[in-house]
């Protein structure tokens, strides 16, 4: 795969419009470059073939994409194997993949933050309804940071824990968790870690061997790709250890009417014909993301984040989640005004000014729910958002908390 140079903002169609979209929904989709979508049209045009089942020149072309797709996402992860690297719809399927294949045995306890994701939270809940596991919730700071020193604590006093399963970075509030210091913690204590890396991987250079991780997954669509496409990460003795989740078509070498026998990973678990054209656009972002530079992206939602934090410092009532400091949240800017609802604010800063943000409780229901809290509007930047946009953000904003008291 050789795709055009990264070049940024120029890149994205929605914003070669005389009056286009503020997007400011980037922690639920990012857009798409001009280079994924030309991949993804070139495979649907050029060579719309099965890869792997066919022996003509079609088909080939596929498996030569994919298998190049495959190579660019192992690069993009810093994993060792491309066989580690497994092609899923999503974070959420990639989660589902582990709590489903995982042989639990009796007495396991799982330990997940108090701001996960649903993706994150309801598979875990399922084991624990069906009597296979037992699982903890470990509470955040004050700030809404994470506690590693009660972590510690947590796994001397708690026995039988087989898995921490964490948030890289929080879609809530955009706080990360000290990762490596967490791996190292449980691997102290003989404990497995998977992390959720979908609101991380599209904003931060991550090597998944030199911070030890056991599993991964994360979202195409939230890193410049196609929606309906994920990665699921896992080490190759680990993934060798485990039974396929899905079975069915591509995932065996041969079968009778009595017996299978399985592949290895990954073909064992990506069963039935793939999103062809998904998983070459995948690879195309993965590129685009290196090529761009993690460095220059997080500079960027920085500056941004700074504009909007000190821009509506002074708008009385409003309460940021998660600590005060841009630095701690990334990309992400979510707050309530508690005597204004929330979606009616999202809704007049689409009206109004053609700025998308996202409001509700963001597929956090517990952490809200917990607090008596009904929601957030959560404004989320990314590497083509500009200053003159932030800016913008908290001025429309202003208008409207002015209008709505």
């Amino acid at each position: 795969m050789h795709p055009k140079a990264a070049r940024g903002r120029a890149d994205f169609s929605l914003f070669n419009h005389p009056s286009p979209v503020i997007y400011l929904d980037n922690a639920c989709q990012t857009l798409r470059p001009a280079q994924v979508v030309s991949a993804e049209l070139a495979y649907l045009e050029q060579y719309p073939a099965c890869a792997g089942r066919s022996n003509h020149h079609l088909a080939a072309r596929v498996q030569e994409e994919v298998t190049a797709s495959r190579e660019s996402l192992r690069r993009f992860l810093g994993a060792k194997n491309s066989s580690e690297i497994i092609f899923t719809r999503n974070t959420t399927e990639g989660i589902n993949l582990l709590a489903s294949s995982l042989e639990w045995r009796k007495g396991d306890v799982v330990i997940i933050s108090d701001k996960e994701h649903n993706s994150n939270l309801i598979p875990w809940q399922r084991l624990r309804d069906q009597g296979k596991i037992k699982f903890l919730v470990h509470r955040s700071l004050p700030d809404n940071t994470f506690d590693l020193e009660g972590l510690q604590k947590l796994l001397a006093k708690t026995k039988n824990v087989r898995l921490l399963s964490f948030a890289l970075t929080s879609n809530l509030d955009g706080v990360s968790v000290p990762d490596k210091a967490i791996v190292k913690l449980a691997h102290q204590h003989g404990v497995l870690v998977h992390f959720d890396g979908a609101q991380a991987i599209p904003h931060r250079s991550l090597n998944v061997r030199a911070l030890d991780v056991d599993f991964l997954s994360f979202s195409g669509h939230k890193m410049l790709g196609p929606s309906g496409m994920g990665v699921f990460y896992g080490k190759k003795a680990l993934l060798a250890q485990l039974p396929p989740f899905l079975v069915g078509g591509d995932t065996v070498s041969t079968t009778t009417y009595q017996t299978a026998t399985y592949l290895d990973a990954p073909e064992k678990f990506e069963a039935g014909l793939q999103n062809y054209s998904g998983i070459i656009g995948l690879g195309i972002a993965a590129e685009y993301l290196m090529k761009y530079g993690f460095a220059k992206i997080a500079q960027t939602e920085l500056a941004l984040n700074k504009i909007v934090t000190a821009g509506t410092a002074d708008i009385e009532g409003l309460q940021i989640i998660g600590p005060p400091d841009p630095r701690l949240r990334g990309g992400i800017f979510s707050f309530y005004i508690p005597s204004i609802d929330h979606h009616q604010i999202a809704l007049l800063l689409d009206k109004t000014a053609q700025i998308a943000v996202r409001s509700g409780q963001h597929c956090v229901h517990s952490w809200f729910h917990e607090r008596g809290i009904s929601g957030s509007v959560r404004a989320s930047f990314y590497l083509y958002n500009t200053p003159k946009e932030a800016q913008q953000f908290v001025d429309a904003l202003k208008k409207i908390v002015n209008i709505l008291r």
